[in-house]
């Protein structure tokens, strides 16, 4: 399981489940890893999703600059040559915002095209201080929850200049994380620019949200599966999935049903009173239980209105929950698919 395929919480606590319930850390999400074959829902997330789109102009640093820091420190940035952002959400923001080639190292969850071949400076969910201080950065963008803790020590201890910032939660970070990075990066202008396109750019996607012919919403069920890990996770009020559910005119069964933590393990039960008409899920995970075969396989799925009608939702695990850049393509997504029917 990667940080940036959900709000960083809410990983450590579905990392929690499925070490509990297996003994052993996440699998590698991949088609047909537990043996069962399937044909997976149909994403809508355009063909560009896996791009950045950054600003046409590439902006100028006015340095230096001095910021706070989320963990409490006054963070000096005199040079942005060689940036390493230690998430993927992070990573997104600093390309899209133009900075993209000076960016020299990329965390795992970072996979959209443009970051892809830069070299990787995180083991599984562990950051390595000696890669990256072996890339002589500049500056290196972390979030509260990057670790291990000792390694982000060592990092401000050699003198490179660090900004952690807080991990997104919900649609309204978007535009506070953006400012953020580009106030440290020195491209302010440039941020107001971005967080303006984005917001314009989700606002216009929920104006073209269809009506539901009786009037109500979807109930949508948001679950996180890794099946090659037997980890089957229903989300709640914390699971990072509410906002954008409800961006997109839908209700968040999880949470409607009075799940307030970020995840549970899945049982009969708690689906039947969560009662989705569809459900949300990550495009590997989906493909590591066997596409939608195996999903209404899992106890309790097949009883759901979402399970009986076979609706499944589907967004690429490296956008859903980042909210940056990218969010209103996720958010077109989901409106795409849950209304393609008309219900």
């Amino acid at each position: 399981m990667r940080r940036s395929r959900l709000t960083t919480g809410a990983l450590l606590s579905a990392l929690a489940l499925a070490l509990t319930a297996t003994g052993c850390g996440g699998g590698n999400g991949s088609a047909g890893a537990d043996g069962r074959t399937g044909t997976p829902a149909k994403a809508a997330v355009t063909a560009d999703a896996d791009r950045v789109e950054p600003l046409a102009t590439a902006p100028r640093a006015a340095l230096p600059v001095t910021v706070d820091s989320a963990d409490g420190h006054r963070v000096t940035v005199t040079s942005t040559e060689r940036i390493v952002p230690l998430t993927g959400s992070l990573s997104e923001i600093v390309f899209t915002l133009g900075l993209g080639k000076q960016v020299v190292a990329r965390d795992i969850t970072a996979t959209f095209e443009q970051a892809k071949s830069l070299p990787v400076v995180t083991r599984a969910h562990d950051v390595s201080a000696e890669s990256v201080l072996s890339l002589r950065p500049t500056l290196v963008l972390a979030e509260t929850t990057t670790g291990p803790a000792e390694a982000i020590g060592q990092i401000r201890d050699a003198g490179i200049p660090l900004l952690v910032v807080e991990p997104p939660k919900d649609l309204a970070d978007v535009g506070t994380r953006i400012d953020t990075v580009a106030a440290a990066l020195g491209v302010k202008a440039a941020g107001t620019e971005l967080r303006q396109r984005t917001e314009a750019r989700i606002a216009a996607v929920q104006k073209d949200i269809p009506a539901r012919g009786d009037g109500g919403k979807p109930r949508v069920a948001f679950l996180y599966l890794r099946g090659s890990a037997s980890v089957y996770l229903l989300g709640g009020a914390e699971s990072g999935a509410s906002s954008l559910l409800e961006a997109a005119g839908a209700v968040d069964a999880g949470k409607e049903s009075g799940l307030r933590k970020d995840f549970t393990a899945i049982t009969s039960e708690a689906l039947a009173k969560a009662a989705p008409d569809a459900i949300l899920v990550m495009t590997k995970g989906l493909e590591s239980v066997g596409g939608t075969d195996g999903l209404v396989e899992i106890p309790g799925v097949a009883q759901t209105p979402a399970g009986m009608d076979r609706r499944v939702v589907s967004v690429d695990d490296g956008v859903l929950l980042n909210y940056g850049p990218r969010t209103d393509r996720v958010l077109k997504s989901l409106v795409d698919q849950l209304y393609a029917d008309g219900k």
